[in-house]
This record gives structure tokens, sequence and C-alpha cells, in this order.
């Protein structure tokens, strides 16, 4: 029998589009499989501010390994997670306490502190997560570039890197839609892409080449709007 973790290694190949609403919390785990996603991700900017943390690897690792526990263990499907930039982890130790937790996958950002990581000493972090973990994590590797101001030539340098050290998918956050047949065409291989509820849409991405397409923290922030604007009606 297949590994849950090649199960979900499988959906970046099977030519539709997978969907990946971001999570914080047992609860909207649930809501996410509920609906009939494959797969639940998590948000770590969501999840910080869920436990009382700002975004940017602030939160503790023990909390944050603790709950992405608790949604493994809320759902029946695949939860990969973000991890930031692994909470200045060995990368031995990230991917076993990850794996503790149940969890198949993971994203692992480059950059730190708002300040874009060498492509080779983030690819060394990601092959050594890699030779831990062998096939049991699938590995998206987040691209920080279009954060910083950096051109689609450093995107696609820091994809193909990432690539050749064991991403599984490569996550160019925030590429401009226009740019991202470009990015799929010089990483090679999946590629990830942001929507958010104000657009851009899975439809128009995955028309961009996308094959994996997220939302990081935009629908925990879609909501926390909402729940503001309900309050003074509430008094």
């Amino acid at each position: 029998m297949a590994s849950t973790a090649e199960l979900f290694r499988a959906l970046h190949h099977g030519g539709t589009p997978l969907v990946l609403p971001n999570a914080w919390d047992p609860v909207s785990a649930r809501l996410v499989a509920e609906a009939g996603f494959p797969a639940v991700a998590t948000s770590s900017g969501a999840v910080a501010r869920v436990l009382g943390y700002a975004d940017g690897q602030l939160t503790p690792p023990d909390e944050m390994f603790t709950a992405v526990a608790r949604m493994v263990r809320a759902v029946d499907v695949p939860v990969t997670a973000d991890m930031e930039a692994g909470y200045d982890l060995p990368p031995k130790e990230f991917a076993e306490r990850l794996l503790e937790t149940g969890a198949v996958g993971c994203n692992l950002e480059d950059s730190v502190d708002d300040v874009l990581v060498d492509p080779a000493q983030h690819a060394d972090y990601l092959a050594e997560v890699r030779a831990t973990a062998g096939a049991d994590l699938v590995i998206n590797a987040r691209v920080d570039t279009f954060l910083y101001g950096k051109d689609v030539a450093d995107g696609n340098a820091r994809g193909r890197a990432y690539r050749r050290a064991g991403a599984d998918c490569v996550y160019p956050i925030y590429a401009p839609l226009d740019v991202l047949p470009e990015l799929v065409a010089g990483i090679g291989g999946p590629i990830n892409a942001h929507a958010a509820p104000s657009g851009p849409t899975p439809t128009e991405l995955a028309a961009a080449g996308a094959i994996r397409i997220s939302y990081g923290t935009s629908l925990h922030k879609h909501l926390m709007v909402t729940f503001r604007t309900l309050l003074p009606s509430l008094t």
C-alpha cells in the first residue's frame, strides 16, 4: 500500500490542480477536509496569530509542532505544514520532529528576518531535510524572490537549485500572474502559486501553469475582517 506521503505527492502530478485552502486549527482543518479537499495545508502565519505570536519565525517550535499535530489528528486526509524557515532547527532535527507530528509535507521558505537567504545555503538545508525524511515528506520550497524586488531570473535560479536539492514542488510566492508561465518553464516540475479571496483565482493560476494552489494567511485574514465587522452589531 502506498504511503500517505506518496499519495500526497501523486496529487502534484495528476493533471488536476491541487487546491489547498490553508487551515490554522483543528476546526478549520476539519472544515477543509469535510468540503472534499484531498489534503489540508496549514498556514504558519495564521497559526502564529491564533497562538498569540506575530508571523516571522516568532512562534516557539514546540508550539508550532504541537499545533500541527493537533490538525493531523483532526482529519483523515494528508496534512502538509507551513514551517516558515525551519525555526532555526538543524535540518535533521527539524525533519524528525515534523515526521513525529504525522504531517507528510512541509513548506520551507528562503528568507529570514525579511532578508533572502543565500540560495546555496538554503538548498543545503533542503537536501539534509530530504536525506533525513526520505520519501516520507513532500517538500515545497518557497521562493521569496517576489517579496523583495528580485526578478524572474533570480526566481528561476533559486527554484532550480531547490529542485536539485530534492524539493518536490517550488512556491514562488506572490509571483505576478503574467510571469508564472516563465517560472513554470524555467524551474521545471510542479509550481505552487498563491491565491486569495480577492484573486487571483485558482482558475487563473492553473491557466498560467500552476499545479498546486494555496491561500496562505489570506483566508484567516479575510475571516477576521468579517468577524470585526460583525462585532458592532452584537452590542
